[in-house]
């Protein structure tokens, strides 16, 4: 490897160099015991294709020590408090200042938690309104928690807080009213067995259970819907009514006793007290929301809304856009508002309050306005921002932290980033580093690495095939480093493949859409083409794309479209309300919706690849198609880690056993009994062609599709692997270790080994994120060959040589929130490059020259 001090700029300061973090032996993932040499008070921006160990050194290596060390500073019983890193496989560390992790995180699983609260401008806020907020006559003062829907004290005592009301109806409960009891018209009672008991006992009470509901006195399905009473009554399971009767008369032993439940007690019980995911959502449909009517979805106690600031409640203003905050609190902040000059006489003090709050407030929404998310509102919830806006918010509040001397870890903090916001980005990550601060960036996008005062290029190629260290040193040396994938994009020796627009078949029309800041909107998707929709962050490009599109297509084709929540609590969603929009015309060409996300593909470790994407049901046959396993009669059910029957006892198929340690983190070691293999002793003396279940699903894809070569079924899952960049994951690579980008190309691979029949719409929105540009070159290889198939492939997308590759590019904006909303141009990327009034255009014809 190149000594690395050969790298540096000379030290002629004759002092021992001090400037530099030093790594020595760094082997965390597939780190292969590398040394670098890193400077402090600089923007080092780490750099390689997907999976070359960035991340691994970044975040695995450099963030989890020191977090250690300064877990190690902290009194034992705190750091039980604290959730911590593992300790990295690292020999030494040197010249290491304390680190804050800024990483790429979904939002807080609660639509209590809201822009407001992550960027603490919501405290803020409270305080204004508390002490100088305008309170109606003989209103007596209240304290700054009154203002809070997360308080007692500020909580609407109707909606507990939560803004809406949930209340269940004989309509939500009995969606069919000519179907009788027998026939199940009450569909919020259980299925199978304990809903056919609650029918058996009112045969028992005497109740008709087979006249249509809407037939029934009003009395009778009053009680059995709404009643709370629970009478415990003889049950004659499979006798008729007249048969009931008369075993009652007669009074013969029942088949059991059963105890009545009324179905709306029965759908908030089981809501209030399930531990079933599953049945939560089940019961869940039978509730109806509203807007609460006291508080009129604003969340808090009449007192507290009663309490005004610049004419407009804390509910009003938690609404609107930050940019429009700005403007109400200047003013206050700068002595110019109406009655300014009484306040500051008769109440001297509540002015100073007043000027000196609004200035706080508006040089942190400053920040955020620069980092271009002045359209997000105070109240949006963090479940619906996208995790690049949830990044930029951290970042916005670590900029005004003032901190010194501190290294900054970033996970790509240009995703999800048109490129004239990611100037803004750069200059907020100046500001970090001019106030004595080290900023470590783990970062694809050309712009961001060219700002870079130093980089560190990790590969050469993913997986096992990665881990060393290429390059360390300013920007200029790479270009030297021939074994550098990173080079090429930086010093534009790749080509682009320009090619003619495709001519699209048909035409998508949708007509009125609203939603967000859609107001209205027409818009024409062309059919069978590759169509990119672009535009600022907050244009409204995933509002229209991955939203309203997806949702009316699914409608049309009878499909369910899964929350974007899918974590939260349902009584805690978001409502967004597709207030208008239609399909005019265009669905005759489509007759299948595909939207590959970038959710997890699972939430446990049981979860990986090779499970999701199917590949490994049919490496499971082919074990159980092995002579020694059909001598011991083991079937398919044998090789999966899922199974008692063939998952090893001690670990139950985990791989490994958690070991508490009282004041430290909790050490995940290899179970001691299959030492990591997650299979019995037995299930593991079978082999195929020389290997055994455990030691396949330690290979990596690129391994396997050597290995099963001449296994059809098993090769195509990992040929298309292969194709959309993932070589280098291991089969068995639980769920939890993968990043959003890889998760949506595995989802992207399970359905490109699906039989291609054309006529299937594919959405994907920003695919490209997390993604090296070399493997954005084989990412649109596999999305062409979905078009040359006869497909449509829809993405929302930031990168521009992706544009440029587009047959149609549709331009949102021009700006962002109530400034978007609007189609700016529509046409061939050539057109949209020349158009006036598009920020994409500029960048756009940069590409293209």
């Amino acid at each position: 490897m190149r000594k690395l001090r050969d790298l540096h700029p000379p030290d002629t300061s004759g002092h021992a160099r001090t400037g530099y973090v030093r790594v020595r032996g760094a082997r965390e993932h597939n780190l292969k015991n590398i040394d670098v040499e890193i400077p402090r008070d600089a923007l080092v921006v780490f750099t390689g294709i997907s999976g070359s160990g960035k991340s691994s050194l970044a975040f695995g290596t450099l963030y989890a020590e020191a977090q250690r060390r300064y877990f190690e500073s902290v009194a034992p019983y705190a750091r039980r408090l604290i959730d911590q890193a593992g300790i990295p496989e690292v020999d030494s560390i040197d010249g290491l200042p304390p680190a804050v992790a800024l990483q790429q995180h979904r939002g807080s699983p609660t639509s209590r938690s809201s822009v407001g609260s992550v960027t603490t401008i919501a405290n803020s806020l409270r305080l204004l309104y508390s002490r100088a907020g305008t309170y109606p006559p003989g209103q007596p003062h209240l304290d700054s928690d009154a203002f809070s829907p997360n308080t007692p004290a500020g909580a609407c005592p109707n909606c507990h807080g939560l803004g809406r009301v949930y209340e269940v109806t004989e309509k939500s409960m009995v969606p069919d009213d000519s179907l009788t009891i027998r026939e199940r018209a009450i569909a919020a009672w259980p299925p199978a067995w304990h809903g056919q008991n609650l029918r058996d006992i009112l045969v028992t009470l005497g109740y008709d259970v087979d006249t249509p509901w809407r037939d029934l006195p009003k009395k009778d399905r009053e009680w059995i819907l709404f009643t709370d009473e629970q009478p415990t009554v003889p049950v004659y399971a499979g006798f008729t009514p007249a048969e009931t009767r008369r075993a009652l008369k007669r009074k013969e032993p029942p088949s059991y006793m059963g105890t009545f439940t009324g179905a709306r007690k029965y759908v908030l019980q089981t809501f209030a007290t399930t531990q079933s995911a599953l049945m939560k959502k089940r019961v869940s449909q039978y509730m109806v929301g509203g807007e609460c009517s006291v508080c009129r979805g604003k969340r808090l106690k009449r007192e507290s809304l009663s309490v005004t600031f610049a004419g407009l409640d804390i509910g009003e203003l938690s609404r609107l856009p930050l940019k429009r905050v700005a403007e109400i609190l200047r003013p206050a902040a700068d002595g110019t508002a109406p009655g300014a000059a009484k306040l500051a006489r008769e109440h001297p003090e509540k002015a100073l309050v007043a000027s000196r709050i609004a200035k706080d407030l508006l040089a942190r929404i400053n920040v955020l306005t620069e980092l271009g998310l002045g359209y997000l509102s105070l109240e949006r919830s963090t479940p619906t921002l996208s995790p690049g806006e949830l990044q930029r918010l951290r970042l916005a509040t670590q900029v005004r932290s003032n901190l010194f001397g501190v290294v900054y870890v970033l996970d790509e903090p240009s995703a999800g980033l048109h490129p004239a916001d990611t100037e803004a980005l750069l200059k907020a990550l100046d500001q970090l580093k001019g106030s004595g601060n080290s900023l470590f960036v783990v970062e694809h996008e050309v712009d961001v690495i060219r700002h870079a005062d130093w980089i560190v290029d990790v590969g050469p190629a993913a997986g096992e095939k990665g881990g060393r260290i290429l390059y360390s040193g300013p920007l200029e040396g790479l270009q030297r480093v021939e074994a550098s994938q990173t080079r090429r994009y930086l010093f534009g020796a790749e080509t682009r493949l320009h090619h003619a627009p495709r001519e699209p078949k048909g035409w998508l029309r949708l007509e009125g859409v609203s939603r967000n800041n859609l107001h209205g909107l027409d818009v024409e998707f062309p059919l069978g083409v590759f169509t990119t929709v672009t535009g600022v962050s907050g244009s409204g490009k995933s509002s229209l794309v991955s939203q309203v599109l997806v949702e009316l297509v699914a409608e049309q084709l009878g499909h369910e479209v899964p929350s974007e929540e899918e974590d939260v609590d349902e009584l805690e969603r978001t409502v967004v309300l597709t207030t208008g929009g239609r399909i005019a015309s265009g669905m005759e060409g489509i007759k299948r919706l595909v939207r590959v996300d970038q959710k997890p593909i699972g939430r446990t470790p049981r979860s990986n690849l090779a499970t999701y994407t199917g590949l490994f049901d049919n490496v499971r046959k082919l074990f159980a198609s092995t002579p020694a396993a059909k001598a011991r009669h083991y079937d398919v059910g044998r090789f999966s880690f899922n199974v008692a029957k063939g998952r090893c006892e001690t670990c139950e198929g985990e791989g490994f056993v958690s070991v508490e340690l009282l004041f430290l983190p909790s050490v995940y070691a290899p179970c001691p009994t299959c030492h990591g293999a997650r299979y019995n002793a037995k299930t593991l003396e079978i082999q195929y062609r020389g290997k055994n279940i455990a030691e396949v699903l330690g290979m990596t894809v690129d391994a396997a599709h050597a290995f099963f070569a001449d296994e059809p079924h098993v090769f195509r899952s990992l040929d298309v692997l292969r194709e959309v960049g993932l070589g280098y994951l291991r089969l068995g690579q639980p769920a939890t270790e993968l990043s959003g980008g890889e998760a949506q190309r595995i989802k992207l691979a399970t359905e490109l080994q699906r039989m291609q029949r054309g006529n299937t719409l594919y959405v994907l929105d920003e695919p490209t994120t997390g993604l090296h540009p070399a493997d954005v070159d084989k990412l649109m290889s596999q999305l062409k060959g979905l078009v040359e198939a006869g497909n449509t492939v829809i993405l929302v997308e930031h990168d521009m040589r992706v544009i440029a590759e587009s047959d149609w590019v549709i331009d949102m904006g021009p700006g962002a929130g109530d400034e978007g909303g609007r189609v700016v141009v529509a046409g061939t990327p050539a057109d949209v490059a020349k158009s006036r009034t598009s920020r994409t255009a500029p960048f756009l014809s940069q590409v293209l020259a």
